[in-house]
């Protein structure tokens, strides 16, 4: 494995021991190789409970690298999600706990005053 995605899965914080590795019978073009070697690599992370097949060449070794890849870009996409996600919750709070603008106390003013009046019409006539 190069060092590039060591260095990525160590990041992540990816062990090797938390990965569930098989090889299953490959499919597809490729021909009568392909299809009787067990080059398919199915890679599962247990803590996220991601699953990815990969099984882009002949080669198992680089099919398990490309599998590893995309584990890693897998995580990094729920990771910006999950952060994505925290920080529009944050901008939601911020601009709920800010105070009104004189303009928006105008507005519900006017319209309070709109309502009474609308309520006063109501009144029964005596």
């Amino acid at each position: 494995m190069n060092p590039a995605l060591q260095e990525r899965m160590k990041r992540l914080k990816i062990r090797e021991s938390d990965l569930v590795e098989k090889f299953v019978l490959g499919s597809g073009s490729g021909g009568q190789k392909v299809n009787k070697t067990s080059s398919c690599v199915f890679l599962r992370h247990g803590p996220s409970k991601i699953e990815i097949h990969c099984q882009e060449g002949r080669s198992r070794e680089a099919n398990r690298i490309t599998a590893r890849e995309r584990l890693c870009a897998k995580l990094e996409e729920q990771l910006k999600k999950k952060r994505l996600e925290l920080a529009r919750k944050r901008a939601l709070r911020r601009v709920a706990k800010r105070k009104p603008s004189a303009a928006a106390k105008a507005r519900k003013r006017q319209l309070k005053k709109l309502r009474s009046e609308k309520k006063s019409n109501r009144k029964k006539i005596t």
